[in-house]
């Protein structure tokens, strides 16, 4: 859990949480709360602690194992057709997506490496997701195992 990789990291650098806290502009209940679990933080604040602290998004990310999210990934009950589908569809986005006017919302600035694998990994996640609800919503009752 991120959480536990940032007590972690903050212990390692001996970085108080108040300190913290401070360097990034929020409260010290609010990081105590990222750093029990209790809150999720916001892809902007791991973004500004991964900055402070010197590391990257991926360790804040990494499970306790050590394996990051996309290793993590539950194995679907899709068909290779449909894996084939959301890996077209994935690339054709992504592409689509290096579009400057497609990322205007991101001031014009292009993504770095990080934020484009962490962006990868959410879309292929979420059409996953939705082709497996969709599987199981319109599969006739007959045909479900």
């Amino acid at each position: 859990m991120v959480g536990d990789n940032l007590r972690n990291i903050m212990m390692e650098n001996k970085i108080p949480a108040k300190e913290l806290a401070g360097k990034l502009g929020i409260s010290p209940t609010h990081l105590s709360y990222v750093i029990n679990n209790k809150r999720n933080p916001s892809l902007e604040l791991m973004e500004n602690i991964a900055n402070i602290l010197g590391v990257t998004m991926s360790e804040l990310l990494k499970d306790n194992d050590g394996e990051g999210l996309k290793e993590k990934l539950p194995q679907s009950s899709l068909l290779p057709k449909e894996e084939r589908d959301i890996a077209r569809d994935l690339e054709k986005m992504l592409s689509n997506l290096e579009n400057q006017e497609a990322m205007s919302f991101y001031d014009g600035e292009p993504l770095d490496e990080e934020s484009k694998e962490l962006l990868r990994i959410s879309l292929e996640n979420s059409m996953r997701l939705a082709k497996q609800m969709a599987k199981k919503k319109f599969t006739p009752n007959k045909y479900k195992k």
